[in-house]
């Protein structure tokens, strides 16, 4: 089964942009970990870190807007698109995942 695992914070890109390097070390070593384990359950199909919300542009009923979708302070920061044996198995593999952050795992439709 395929799952997307979207990686959430609040107020991510500043978080980020005041973090040291250790500790942007430390969430490099949580994503590549959590890409270990899925590798050795499943595999990752893809992963991306996003731009910032700023960069965005939204469509509503035919209309396009600069930025998010919605005001908030959790931003999207990456995802990653992996394949596993079932949405257990994917929600134990994303516990690996930096602990602050909001983790979505959510199964892709097959179509």
């Amino acid at each position: 089964m395929r799952f997307l695992v979207l990686m959430a914070e609040a107020d991510h890109y500043a978080r980020w942009d005041a973090a040291t390097a250790a500790q942007q070390q430390e969430a490099f070593d949580h994503l590549a970990g959590f890409a270990e384990a899925v590798a050795r359950r499943g595999s990752v199909l893809h992963g991306e870190a996003l731009a910032r919300p700023t960069e965005a542009q939204t469509l509503r009923a035919g209309a396009a807007t600069e930025g998010p979708y919605a005001e908030t302070t959790e931003q999207l920061g990456g995802f990653f698109l992996v394949d596993l044996p079932d949405r257990d198995t994917a929600v134990e593999l994303a516990r690996l995942l930096p602990p602050a952050w909001t983790v979505e795992v959510r199964p892709v439709v097959e179509m």
